[in-house]
């Protein structure tokens, strides 16, 4: 499989695997923002891809953005058939400010086949054992 990648701005780094064996590719800021507690910032990567139909790039956390600033992506389908600069939706899930600066690691990307299926609407559907069960189905404690 290949990825074209255009970068849209000369400061922008192109996305790598940091490790062999990675199943995501880093992410890197282009700008600086500042994200208060509470909010969510659009943040600029500087990059565009072509990448083949058939296949889907999904943005994930950076574990350890999410684990000590409590940074969480959101928004993170990017298709196969859209060309525009990536963006990366970043949401304040802290009570501190945390201040992205250009050329850091803001999130991760995996690249995955999809399937598309056939969709055909239905009267009924067929019993199961879980049925109509919803939250805590799996037997959880309630707390």
């Amino acid at each position: 499989m290949l990825i074209k990648i255009k970068k849209l701005k000369s400061e922008a780094i192109i996305p790598h695997y940091v490790h062999e064996g990675d199943a995501g590719m880093d992410l890197y800021s282009c700008e600086d923002v500042v994200i208060h507690p509470g909010e969510r910032a659009t943040i600029c990567t500087g990059i565009a891809t072509e990448f083949p139909l058939g296949y889907v790039a999904l943005v994930w956390d950076k574990s350890g953005l999410a684990a000590k600033s409590g940074l969480k992506t959101m928004a993170g389908v990017i298709d196969c058939g859209y060309r525009g600069e990536w963006k990366i939706v970043l949401f304040n899930t802290s009570i501190l400010e945390y201040a992205v600066k250009k050329g850091e690691k803001i999130a991760q990307v995996l690249f995955q086949k999809i399937e598309v299926p056939q969709v055909e609407e239905v009267f009924e559907l067929a019993d199961s054992s879980r049925g109509e069960t919803g939250f805590g189905a799996s037997g959880l404690v309630k707390r």
